[in-house]
């Protein structure tokens, strides 16, 4: 009778202790707004039993909020859209470093942060090109086919391009600089300024429709709103992209610059391991699909292919040399580069 009395409890206990984990919660500050992602988090809750509690808001919006909670955030796992900023909370000691082998195994050195004796601060999971947009009436494809072409006096007065200290800028020119140095890097962005048809302003599809407008020849935009306009159905849409071309700059040197979409574990994460547990789900082949595909991206892991018809329409069906320079020293360089900016008068 005992036993089956100690039986009894300890069935009741398995039980209980199920549904306790059935009804874990991890907490995500999340920079992404896809539609897809809400599969992506679905299939993990399935999986896991591990359900997402999402709060939404921008990059800096969510880096601002993790300093003002401090100890007391909720906050166990981070979704950012830039390297720069990753790099930004990786020195303000927003993030957990982790030790994890899946995720090592998985992400190329190159998109990940650099790892210290306590692990690693990010990781990202999708990538995105800074290309070059050229009205193709009026300029040739060989005058804008690498980035130090923006600053050449055969440009002068063509190109449009936003916020020289949006981090989408801050990133490229970040990247220009670790190839080049501070020197030259300082001269081409004098350059740049110089060659500008109007003050920066806007967003990037700002910039491409400004070409397709007339009111400049040449802009600089991330790949993936160039895939949603390739993929619009609307009338004015189509006849914009059959306007423009689209070069991935220097093909024959370092390559084009990436940028990156990345997680991290937040410092003062209340469930690490499951926090951990999410960010390799992100490195698996399935996710890496609803997590690439949801912005128009290109997988970071390694061996995963995705089939999207406006990325493949952009690249011409084939592969295109990407930089391999690691965006963790892309991050490292945003000060030296905004001091660079504010000296040259890039607004």
């Amino acid at each position: 009778m005992i036993k089956k009395t100690l039986l009894a409890a300890t069935l009741a206990l398995a039980s209980v202790s199920s549904a306790i984990a059935q009804e874990q919660v991890l907490n995500l500050y999340s920079a992404r707004h896809y539609s897809t992602d809400e599969a992506l988090y679905a299939n993990f809750t399935k999986a896991t039993g591990i359900k997402i509690n999402r709060v939404d808001a921008d990059d800096a919006g969510i880096l601002a909020r993790l300093k003002a909670e401090g100890s007391a955030s909720p906050a166990d796992v981070i979704l950012l859209v830039d390297a720069a900023r990753l790099h930004k909370g990786e020195v303000d000691g927003l993030f957990k470093p982790v030790k994890s082998a899946t995720l090592e195994n998985a992400i190329p050195p190159q998109y990940r942060a650099k790892p210290t004796a306590d692990g690693t601060s990010w990781f990202g999971f999708s990538t995105r090109a800074r290309v070059v947009v050229y009205d193709k009436a009026k300029v040739k494809r060989e005058d804008v086919d690498t980035y130090e072409e923006l600053a050449d006096a055969k440009n002068k007065g063509k190109i449009c391009i936003r916020s020289g200290s949006h981090p989408y800028n801050l990133s490229l020119f970040g990247a220009v600089t670790e190839h080049v140095g501070e020197q030259r890097a300082e001269a081409w962005l004098k350059g740049i300024v110089t060659n500008l048809a109007r003050d920066p302003k806007g967003g990037d599809t700002d910039q491409i429709k400004a070409v397709g407008s007339g009111e400049c020849q040449i802009a600089v935009s991330n790949s993936y709103y160039i895939a949603r306009l390739l993929r619009s159905n609307s009338p004015e849409d189509k006849a914009l992209m059959e306007r423009v071309g689209i070069v991935f700059p220097n093909q024959q040197s370092w390559g084009t610059h990436l940028n990156i979409a990345g997680g991290a574990v937040a410092r003062h994460a209340k469930n690490t391991t499951a926090a951990v547990r999410f960010l390799e789900y992100l490195a698996s082949a399935e996710a890496q699909n609803y997590f690439a595909n949801g912005n128009n991206e290109w997988p970071t892991a390694k061996g995963v292919k995705v089939t999207n018809p406006a990325l493949q329409a952009m690249t011409g069906g084939g592969d295109f040399k990407a930089e391999t320079i690691p965006l963790a020293a892309v991050g490292a360089n945003q000060v030296k580069v905004q001091q660079m900016l504010d000296r040259v008068g890039f607004k």
